[in-house]
């Protein structure tokens, strides 16, 4: 099982909290926007503890008659959460916010919050290198070449969002002319249509050509030479594609 990873001081007073109440039939709950690591960190936490979700009320409540430890995921979507009896039970709930706040000081002695990673700069440099390592993995290419010092930190959704803009960053880079030829192919025969498909389709090559040309030599007099195309031109088309 993967191993819950933090450098946050906030993370890991939430860690010795759990650590000092382990063997003791209390129910807890940690708080925080989606994809935190809520559930990563009480399953890590509690490894033996079996997991249900709070999107099946009748799974949760069979649960609570077999086990004595039970991870309740997805607490929030509950619908009858004052039906519950936690007695003699060993809950740690996950939740991405409050609902009924009466009924969370019922049935939990302790609250935590979780923060969100934009909070927690080291944690997310580490968890940048994991999904880095990930990404050369499962799309088989290397990053030894890619200038990952530009890569995009998406934090937007937490850990969703950062994955995928890395994921995206990386099979950009590690695309060659044929690759990207078969993609504006598959893009093009999916979506030509109407009277005049050539001068709209014309700028996904237009656009990032100018774009890429003026971010790389920062003179529009020096690109338009480059290109090979009038100044005036030049301006046009970046005035077309609407490019700052």
């Amino acid at each position: 099982m993967e191993q819950f990873f933090t450098r946050s001081e906030h993370v890991q007073n939430i860690i010795k909290g759990f650590n000092l109440t382990k063997t003791l039939f209390v129910s807890s709950i940690i708080i925080g926007e989606a994809h935190t690591g809520k559930k990563l960190l009480a399953r890590s936490l509690f490894p033996d503890a079996y997991v249900v979700s709070g999107e099946n009320q009748e799974a949760v409540e069979d649960a609570l008659q077999t086990y004595d430890e039970l991870i309740i995921t997805d607490f929030e979507k509950l619908s009858n959460q004052e039906s519950l009896n936690f007695d003699n039970k060993r809950i740690i709930a996950t939740a991405n916010y409050v609902g009924n706040k009466h009924i969370i000081d019922t049935l939990f002695a302790f609250i935590y919050t979780l923060p969100p990673l934009k909070e927690r700069p080291e944690d997310t440099e580490y968890i940048k290198a994991h999904f880095v390592k990930e990404a050369e993995e499962n799309l088989m290419l290397s990053a030894h070449d890619i200038p990952l010092s530009a890569m995009p930190v998406n934090l937007s959704k937490n850990s969703q969002s950062l994955k995928s803009a890395i994921y995206k960053y990386l099979m950009t880079h590690a695309m060659n002319q044929k690759d990207i030829q078969e993609a504006i192919h598959s893009y093009i025969l999916k979506n030509l249509d109407g009277n005049n498909g050539y001068k709209e389709y014309i700028g996904l090559y237009e656009k990032p050509l100018i774009e890429a040309g003026l971010e790389k030599f920062g003179s529009q007099l020096q690109l338009s030479q480059i290109l090979g195309i009038n100044r005036n031109t030049l301006r046009k088309k970046i005035h077309e594609h609407g490019i700052d």
